[in-house]
């Protein structure tokens, strides 16, 4: 029976550089790029070196703790480079596109009938399987842990996030083909979690899932605020999650036996000129829709959204886990007197601007912290836009302070980063909420 959650605690940000509902074929990327990055707790194996010749869905590096797990190339080409970083940390993988695309071959013809087993061994060969992530810490899931539920939510709430009724128009039978192929790796259910006014067609009447549906602002359309409400992570409890995108890659593979990351990405943000969506590929430069699309050169440019996503310069490359680019201003003037003078007007919870608060309008952000870190203490406002019963701001001081005890008993199984994003954003102490948190998820994870 489907169940209705109603969210009363977050707060939609809302903000100018929505994208309209024209879809725009982007241009073609010369290069295309994997970043290890990308997934966390990842130590990468390179498989490849520069020079080499690379079809679509050749492996270009492995997990040194788990080498059946492949990461594979977006598209067929030369290796062109091999980015490093510090103490030679691999940072990108960059694949010099040929003009047409050659994929490799994968058969997946008798999935139907194929065991657990065999779907993984297809998943990890393709390059698909850190699609799934696992909570608790938002790892890459493990080969050998049967997860107690998936969670896929339906909807995204996050500030000019893609519409999945545009970003997945069409993919309704490559989805049902990935529900399938997920439901074997379960014992338990595949939750798909959708926003009661918003529908998204290719997302309904499917089988072998349970329907949830939610209202309420954000975050109500993280996965993470909707496992807390349909069934809580508790210690020893293992749940995976993927998001839609990444259902219609696996239904193509085991449809078509071949890795197509063709997507639609929404790129929006106040110094976008044309703020919409493109027909684009996993792993493209996002010069390819940034290009002559700016309104000046001074911006930010975010892989993901503004809450949670990565800086990137504006010939980088956007996230494995990303369908959203957003462009807004860099924000690095000073404000002079700005906390003397009536500031302009920006999204707050806050009573000192009562104008922004109450004001039923789109805003023109930047990234301008407006003041700097100070005392923390405790003041109910994490409270108020996080929709979880746990005290955040006692589990963030408990892993400033290393006290794995506490860290357990406060809840660090049931949150990742992006769940407490907006704590961040609301937080008048300017507490880095999401680096402290993946910090403590780190060493909890060592523990366990």
């Amino acid at each position: 029976m489907s169940k209705h959650i109603k969210i009363k605690r977050g707060k939609d940000i809302q903000l100018v550089g929505s994208a309209t509902n024209q879809v725009h074929q982007a241009a073609a990327s010369a290069t295309y790029a994997i970043k290890p990055h990308d997934f966390k707790g990842l130590v990468p194996k390179l498989m490849v070196k520069q020079g080499d010749e690379v079809q679509a869905g050749d492996c270009l590096f492995v997990d040194k703790k788990n080498p059946n797990i492949c990461f594979t190339a977006p598209v067929s080409g030369e290796i062109a480079d091999i980015v490093r970083g510090d103490r030679r940390a691999i940072l990108e993988v960059k694949i010099l596109a040929d003009s047409e695309v050659q994929y490799k071959s994968f058969d997946t013809q008798a999935h139907q009938g194929w065991s657990a087993e065999q779907i993984k061994e297809t998943l990890c060969k393709a390059g698909l399987w850190p699609c799934l992530v696992q909570r608790p810490f938002g790892t890459i899931a493990e080969l050998d842990v049967v997860p107690k539920a998936i969670h896929i939510s339906g909807f995204d709430s996050s500030p000019l996030a893609p519409d999945y009724s545009l970003s997945l128009e069409g993919e309704k039978e490559n989805i049902q083909v990935a529900i399938d192929v997920l439901g074997k790796l379960t014992d338990g259910i595949v939750h798909l979690n959708t926003h009661q006014n918003k529908k998204v067609a290719d997302l309904e009447g499917l089988s072998g899932v349970k329907y949830n549906s939610f209202s309420g602002p954000h975050p109500s359309g993280l996965v993470g605020i909707q496992i807390h409400h349909i069934d809580p992570i508790n210690k020893g409890d293992v749940v995976w999650t993927i998001n839609p995108q990444h259902l219609t890659f696996i239904g193509r593979l085991f449809k078509n036996g071949k890795l197509d990351l063709s997507q639609k990405i929404v790129v929006g943000g106040s110094e976008v000129q044309k703020p919409a969506y493109y027909q684009s590929r996993l792993g493209a430069s996002v010069d390819a829709v940034l290009k002559d699309n700016l309104k000046s050169d001074n911006v930010r440019v975010i892989s993901g959204n503004v809450l949670t996503g990565d800086k990137i310069s504006q010939e980088g490359y956007l996230g494995f886990f990303h369908q959203q680019l957003s462009v807004i201003p860099e924000g690095d003037q000073y404000e002079f007197l700005g906390w003397l003078l009536p500031s302009y007007p920006r999204p707050t919870i806050s009573n000192s601007l009562p104008i922004s608060k109450f004001l039923k309008k789109k805003f023109k952000v930047n990234t301008n912290l407006h003041g700097e870190e100070r005392a923390y203490v405790v003041s109910g406002q994490y409270e108020k836009v996080l929709p979880m019963d746990i005290l955040p701001v006692q589990l963030i001081k408990a892993i400033m302070a290393g006290d794995l005890d506490k860290m357990e008993k406060l809840g660090i199984y049931e949150v990742i980063e992006e769940d407490l994003a907006l704590c961040e954003f609301v937080c008048t102490s300017k507490i880095e909420v999401q680096s402290i948190l993946s910090e403590g998820i780190e060493l909890m994870a060592e523990e366990v």
